[in-house]
Parts: C-alpha cells; sequence; structure tokens
C-alpha cells in the first residue's frame, strides 16, 4: 500500500488563542477543532497577488516575544497588515490562499508557506514582495508601500517577528490534490501481469492478447506477409538498412521452422542494431553536437555520449543499469574501463541547450535544472514535470513541492565548471594510467623549464643592479674643520658587463621558446562532457519560478504520488542522483518499464499501445490494450530489462508478421487500426532513407564512432550572422553526422527530424513540396542513382531485363512483375536518344525508383 505522509500540528497548549486582526478579541479553538485548519482548497491564481506554492510548513517564530517586541507588532506591524493587505488576505478573500489579518494565518502562510521568515528578511516573501524586487510579484499590486511601513516591516523580521505566544506552530504536508484518488491512475499503478485468454490457436502471448481484443471488437486479423517483405521490413525496422539480395536469397532458401528466428537474432547481434536503436535513444535524450541558443559552441566531445548508447544497445546493456549509469554513473564502483564508461554516460544530464552568456548566473542555473528535471520526467516517466516550476501541475498530481525536492538532486550536481559569462561545462577526464603519466611527464618538463627561465631571469636583473663598495674620505677645508666624504660609483654599464650580458639574454631565449613549443606539445587528456557531485543543497520553492522571490526550503526526494515508502532521500549527504536513479530502476517502479516498452511497441508498429508516448499524465490516451502493455511491462523487468529479448518477443508473433492489406470491412470499426489487424506502412525516417540510398548504391562507409566536428571544443560553430561550414559530404552512416542546434542538415530537417532540443519518443511524419524537391535535386539522391546505375552496367553489361530484376531486389527487396519489366524496358529504349548517354538514361531510372513510394515506405 501507499503510505500517506501524516498531517501533523504542534500545539503550544491544548487550548489556544487565535488573535483575530479585525477585531483584536481572542477566539478559543481546541486541539480537535485545530485539525481542519488552515483548510485546503483548489489553488486560486491571480496575478496580482503574492503566488505562493505547495508546502511544508516548519518556522520557528519566536517563543517568548519581549515587551518591546510586541508592542511593535501592536503599534507598527498589526495597524500596516490590517490597513494594506486584509482588503484581498483577509476574513473574506484569501488571494492564493494567504491571510494575513490574523498572526496564525500569518505564520501558516500561503501556498508557499510563511511569508516571513524570523531574522531572514532577504529570504522572506513578504519584504520581497513589499520591496516589488520581483516584476512578477508586487504588493499590494496597485502602489507600493510607504517608505516607512516598508521599513517598519523589514525591522520586525529582523527582530524575529515577535507575535503574541497565543498561537500555534504548524507543521504539515499540503497535498493540493486526494492522494489516493491520484494514485488510481492507471499508470500510477504498479504493473501486474495479467492471466492470458485461453484458446491454442496462438502461442506468443502477444498474439493471444491482441488476436482476444480483435475478437471482442468483430476485427480480423490481415494474412502474414510475404517473406520477401517480411525481411525489408525487419532489416529496416532492427538494423536501419536494407538486406541484399544474397542476404534475400540466403533466406529463402531456408525453409526450416526457425529460418526467420535466426535472421532476428543475426541482426540483433549485428553493430549496425546499435546504430539504428540507439538514434532512438538519441531522439528521447536530445542528442546534439553544438548548445544551439544564445552561444551556439561546438559539443566536441558529446560523440562520446553516443558511441556509450549505440554500444549499450549493442551490448544490450539491461535498462536498468542504462539508467543509472546516465543519472549517476559518476558514483557506481567498477574497474578504469566500467568507470569511464559511467563518466560518459552522465552526458545524459549535460546534454540540454544552455544560455551560456546568462549574466545572472543564478537564472542561468536554475534554467539548467529545469532543463534536467523536465528531460529526466519525459525520458523516464513520460510526465512533464517542468510545468511544476512556477505553480503547482494543472493536470498531474505533480506539486511545485515535488519540482523543488527534484532541483535540490540537480542543485546538488556539478553540471558547469562555471556560470561566468560565456559559460563552461563540466567535462570528466576519461584518460587512461597511461595517458595521465605522460602528462605528467610533460607538466614535469614544463615545470622544470619555467623554473630554470625564472632562476635566469632573477640572475639578469641582480646583474644590472650591481653596484662597487661605498668609499668614505676625510678632508680639511681651508678654515681646519674637518669634513667626511662619502662616494659611490655608478651601477656597472652594459660596457662593463659586455661580455656576460649576451650570454644570459641568449640563454633566456632559447629557454623561452623551448618552453613555448614544449606547451604546443601538451597531450590532451580525454574528456567527455558529464556531471560530478556537489554539495549538498535543499532548493526553496521559487515564486512563480523566479530566484528573485524564495520560499520556504524543501527537502531533496522523489515525487510524492508515486512513492511507495517516504519520498524524501535516505542519505541526505549525497547529492540524491543514485537514489533518483535507483528509485527510476526500480522493478515496482509504475512507469519506468511501461514507458520504454510502449516506445520500443511504438519504433516497431508506428503507434504506441499509449498513442501518447511522451504523456502518461492525466491528459495522455489510455492504453489500446491495457493487459498487454502490462504484461510486456512485467516480462521485460523478468527478462532482466533486455531490449533484445523485447524485440525477440515482438518480431516473432503474428502481429507483427502481418501484411498491411485493407480490408473494407475491419476499417469500417477501426479505420485508425488502434487495435492492430494490419500493419501500419510506416515511411523511413531521414537517417534511415539516406543511409539506405548508400547502401543500395554501394557508398556505405560502415566505419563506427568518433566525431566529424570540423571545430574544437566549444568553439563556435554556428550562429545567425555567421557560416556555417559543418561538411556533411561524407558516406558514413546519418547517426555519425554533426547535429547542429539552428541548424540542421538539410536532409534531416526535411524529413521530420527531432528537434534536437527537447526529449521526442514520437517523431512526426509530414508530407511537404521541399521534399519532393529535395528528393528530385539533392547531391545525396543524384549520386546514390548514377552509382546505382554504373552497378547495374557491371552487373549486367548487355542484359537490360536483368539490370531491371537486379535494380528491384537492390531498392526493393522483390522482383519485378513482367509488366514493370516490359514498361522500364521500353523507357530506356525512348530515353537513351535523348540524353548524353546510356548511363544517364539508367541514372534517371534509378533516381525514379529510389524516389518511389515503395522504397521510402517500409511495407
Amino acid at each position: 500500500m501507499f503510505s500517506k505522509r501524516r498531517i501533523e500540528y504542534t500545539y503550544i497548549s491544548t487550548r489556544l488563542h487565535i488573535v483575530g486582526l479585525e477585531s483584536r478579541n481572542a477566539t478559543p479553538y481546541s486541539a480537535s477543532q485545530l485539525t481542519g485548519l488552515p483548510k485546503v482548497s483548489p489553488v486560486k491564481r491571480y496575478s496580482s497577488c503574492l503566488f505562493i506554492l505547495p508546502l511544508l510548513v516548519s518556522v520557528s517564530f519566536a517563543e517568548e516575544p519581549d515587551a518591546v517586541g510586541l508592542k511593535f507588532f501592536e503599534t507598527k506591524i498589526r495597524p500596516a497588515l490590517l490597513e494594506h493587505c486584509a482588503d484581498c488576505h483577509g476574513v473574506d478573500e484569501q488571494e492564493s490562499e494567504l491571510r494575513l489579518d490574523t498572526p496564525a494565518h500569518l505564520m501558516a502562510g500561503g501556498q508557499s508557506g510563511p511569508v516571513a521568515i524570523p531574522g531572514k528578511p532577504g529570504r522572506s516573501l513578504l519584504v520581497s514582495a513589499i520591496r516589488y524586487k520581483d516584476e512578477n510579484l508586487q504588493m499590494p499590486p496597485d502602489e507600493k508601500l510607504p517608505a516607512s511601513v516598508i521599513a517598519d516591516l523589514v525591522k520586525w523580521i529582523e527582530m524575529g517577528a515577535p507575535m503574541p505566544k497565543s498561537e500555534m506552530i504548524a507543521k504539515k504536508t499540503r497535498i493540493p490534490f486526494d492522494l489516493d484518488k491520484a494514485r488510481e491512475h492507471w499508470s500510477f499503478q504498479v504493473p501486474q501481469r495479467p492471466a492470458l485468454p485461453a484458446g491454442d490457436d496462438v502461442s506468443n502471448p502477444i498474439d493471444k492478447l491482441v488476436f482476444a481484443k480483435l475478437k471482442e471488437k468483430g476485427l480480423t486479423p490481415a494474412a502474414p506477409v510475404s517473406k520477401r517483405t517480411l525481411l525489408r521490413r525487419t532489416y529496416l525496422d532492427l538494423i536501419g538498412l536494407p538486406p541484399t539480395p544474397e542476404q534475400i536469397q540466403a533466406f529463402l532458401s531456408d525453409e526450416s521452422p526457425d529460418a526467420f528466428s535466426k535472421v532476428v537474432d543475426e541482426l540483433l547481434e549485428s553493430p549496425h542494431y546499435g546504430e539504428r536503436w540507439g538514434r532512438h535513444w538519441l531522439d528521447i535524450a536530445r542528442y546534439a553536437d553544438s548548445n544551439g541558443l544564445d552561444e551556439n559552441v561546438a559539443h566536441g566531445n558529446a560523440w562520446r555520449y553516443r558511441d556509450y548508447v549505440i554500444a549499450a544497445f549493442n551490448s544490450d546493456k539491461p535498462f536498468d543499469q542504462f539508467i543509472r549509469e546516465q543519472l549517476a554513473g559518476d558514483l557506481l564502483d567498477g574497474d578504469e574501463k566500467a568507470k569511464h564508461e559511467r563518466l560518459i554516460a552522465t552526458g545524459f544530464l549535460s546534454l540540454g541547450p544552455k544560455v551560456l552568456a546568462e549574466v545572472d548566473e543564478t537564472k542561468m542555473e536554475m534554467d539548467i535544472i529545469d532543463e534536467q528535471i523536465d528531460t529526466t520526467g519525459r525520458v523516464f516517466l513520460s510526465l512533464t514535470f517542468g510545468c511544476a516550476r512556477c505553480h503547482d501541475h494543472k493536470f498531474d498530481p505533480i506539486r511545485a513541492d515535488d519540482y523543488y525536492a527534484l532541483a535540490g538532486i540537480f542543485k546538488s550536481t556539478t553540471t558547469m565548471e562555471s556560470f561566468k559569462k560565456i559559460a563552461i561545462w563540466n567535462e570528466n577526464i576519461i584518460a587512461s594510467p597511461e595517458q595521465l603519466k605522460e602528462k605528467e611527464k610533460h607538466d614535469g618538463q614544463v615545470t622544470a623549464l619555467e623554473t630554470e627561465i625564472a632562476a635566469l631571469t632573477k640572475q639578469e636583473a641582480d646583474a644590472k643592479k650591481v653596484t662597487k663598495p661605498v668609499e668614505t674620505t676625510t678632508k680639511v677645508d681651508a678654515t681646519g674643520e674637518k669634513k667626511t666624504e662619502v662616494t659611490t660609483e655608478e651601477p656597472e654599464t652594459p660596457a662593463e658587463t659586455s661580455e656576460a650580458q649576451p650570454t644570459v639574454a641568449e640563454q633566456l631565449k632559447t629557454l623561452k621558446a623551448n618552453l613555448k613549443e614544449l606547451k604546443t606539445k601538451a597531450p590532451e587528456l580525454p574528456s567527455a562532457m558529464g556531471v560530478t557531485e556537489a554539495k549538498p543543497t535543499d532548493v526553496p520553492i521559487h515564486v512563480r519560478g523566479s530566484h528573485l522571490s524564495l520560499g520556504r526550503d524543501v527537502s531533496r526526494g522523489m515525487p510524492l504520488v508515486l512513492c511507495i515508502d517516504e519520498p524524501e532521500l535516505q542519505a541526505p549527504g549525497e547529492s540524491g542522483r543514485l537514489e533518483l536513479a535507483n528509485w527510476l530502476a526500480s522493478p515496482t517502479h509504475p512507469l519506468t518499464s511501461r514507458v520504454w516498452v510502449n516506445r520500443v511497441w511504438r519504433w516497431h508498429f508506428g503507434t504506441g499501445l499509449v498513442s501518447t508516448t511522451d504523456n502518461f499524465g492525466i491528459l495522455g490516451l489510455k492504453p489500446t490494450h491495457p493487459k498487454l502493455l502490462d504484461w510486456l511491462a512485467v516480462e521485460f523487468v523478468e527478462n532482466g530489462w533486455s531490449t533484445k529479448e523485447l524485440h525477440r518477443l515482438i518480431l516473432l508473433s503474428k502481429t507483427y508478421q502481418m501484411s498491411s492489406a485493407f480490408n473494407e470491412k475491419n476499417a469500417a470499426i477501426d479505420l485508425e487500426n488502434q487495435y492492430h489487424w494490419r500493419t501500419k506502412q510506416l515511411r523511413m525516417e531521414a537517417e534511415v532513407f539516406r543511409d539506405s540510398l548508400l547502401a543500395v548504391s554501394g557508398q556505405l562507409d560502415t566505419t563506427m564512432g568518433g566525431s566529424m566536428l570540423h571545430v574544437k571544443n566549444r568553439e563556435f560553430i554556428f550562429n545567425h550572422t555567421s557560416k556555417d561550414e559543418t561538411n556533411y559530404d561524407s558516406n558514413r552512416r546519418s547517426i555519425y553526422l554533426p547535429v547542429i542546434r539552428n541548424n540542421l542538415y538539410d536532409g534531416f530537417s526535411l524529413f521530420d527530424y527531432t528537434d534536437a532540443s527537447v526529449s521526442n519518443s514520437n517523431r512526426d511524419t509530414s508530407t511537404v513540396a521541399p521534399q519532393a524537391l529535395y528528393a528530385l535535386n539533392s547531391d545525396v539522391v543524384l549520386t546514390a542513382a548514377e552509382q546505382l546505375a554504373k552497378q547495374l552496367q557491371t552487373d549486367a553489361p548487355d542484359d537490360t531485363s536483368q539490370r531491371i530484376r537486379s535494380l528491384f531486389e537492390k531498392a526493393y527487396g522483390r522482383l519485378p512483375t513482367p509488366q514493370e519489366t516490359a514498361t522500364i524496358s521500353h523507357y530506356i529504349t525512348q530515353l537513351i536518344p535523348t540524353v548524353e548517354n546510356e548511363l544517364s538514361a539508367w541514372t534517371v531510372v534509378c533516381q525514379t525508383i529510389l524516389i518511389s513510394n515503395e522504397f521510402i515506405y517500409v511495407q
């Protein structure tokens, strides 16, 4: 069962008095009556009042205010609050659930807790509001208070905010929603493995659950797809490349029952699998090779994180471990290789876009933390925590407390090396012992040269200051008096030291030149974007999200609605990232496994079982197959969080192997194919389209890993006043091309590539005119068509029919029909006399095939 935080009050006495400002009469309340105060009501929001957020009140006011303090309150503070504040924050109206007409309500505060923190006017919301410090938080809204009143209020808080003792000190957890009811939302409940429908017609659990739903809805499943189409679908799905004619023939020739299973295993073991499925993860990790925003400097080492992701998928790293490494890899034990890998993994938290020229350093830091919270929530939970920065989430049961509990975790983490303009993100050194030793040796050489230069420089300076000894003489003048004369000789002239001076100067010149050259040869230790621990600290509520208006502190922890146990950290002496990672990776977490299996399903079928793959909250759609989703989530965890096993389960199902044939009767019931009565035809993503063009034309460079940036780390790469010189003229797979924020490669942006600044697991598919223009005119397509034409000429020098057969099998994975062969043969005959040569004619034919729907769409 979920544990519910206790609501508790501490009483100064068993019978308390609340002093009403309006009457100044003591009104008695019993302890039992106080349990209902203050009443929790729906959050009211006004633009002209103290907008104060959900609270955990715990403020100690002066226990025994002296006579001077009480007099000051009664003569200065009480009248001021009554005159200037009670209309909007009194007995009749309580904007933002804040009353200032009684000391009890004044202490209780509003939605962000107390408005006054005794002894700390700089941390008190009341002072921030009356000083008009924050343009979004100004009280009174119509006119600023007189300076004398402001000074009195500040002085009162400095005195410890003395008030009559006959009040309560409240400590309670305010939950602005029914916690038990909120936890009834389908995605907030721990998934349970459902019983499978009876029947022996299908054996795969996916088929049992899908076919039962089809039967329930009166739908008929489509027939199995042909072997050729299934093979092409699977190749493009798992490795993002079409099968070669040789691979097609090998599959067709294998008539064993497990022929397809062997193909699946082979593809899952291919290094190209990680390149294909790693790209999916990079979409939700908002991967980019530049910062974007105001200072678009190069993420010169981001490629290490990309390569880590590819390797993680290829090795089938358990997904729970994948989570831990990205959120807290620097806190995990392991050998040198593992530690370096995990340091690289924490680049996940550092990859987001940042306003590096923000002059307000605190704002920059909180904006970076906000981006980390929002990304973490979207990636692992499909929830939008960023909405709770300024107020309780308007739709989901996520409090501002939950947001700032997470903010404390990331505030206790070093993401930036410096916040000074232009800010510098943190990078972790991942050098080997040999590299560190080489660097140490080089540093020693530099130090030795610098020491020698310093000694010679001092020697040279001392030589210039040398004087001869003082001589004293006594003389008798004409009057007979004795006079003492002191004489010194001038410092030696350059002429006197002509033999020594040039020698030192020459030595210094040589040594300085050697030092300069040595420094240019300094070994550059490899580093990677990533985070480390900082001083553990809690973060106060930021009223309206502004760091200029701070409320009470919030203990670091996890979102209350999703917690089985108490949400506070168990190890408050640490940042909390490792606890956060372990919490997310828990087998009993209600969201983590559901979210991931749903995304894998979406990337296979085009639509998730929950179609709103990035929103499992209240506004997200419910699953079409809730039992199937939960069954897959439980199975995924029990299979060791293995993504490859999840692939096998899906691909070996009859559901996956259906054809895309249309059924009019089914369409009348389920036009959108929500219940999977056929396979949805999917257009290739931008990367798959480009990679497939390179593959079928024989141009693909399969080199893996490394950087393709043309500038050094943190150098400017593109902004609105400069030219982007990024080079995309490479035949390597698209995942290795630079991803430049604000200036994506045309071949990506035209075909619905991810924005690269925000997490996205559900790319759109648009059809716009520029896509056709790109297909007709881009160098990538034209070059691929020409190279493919040359292959055809080489494969079949004098056989037009064989060329057409080879063309269709390379591009479509099938053989041409007799009609298609005849049509293309006739067209070639008519075209050759009108173009430069035969190659040009075949290039036109190849381009037509490569930009056709059958090539671009996966059947």
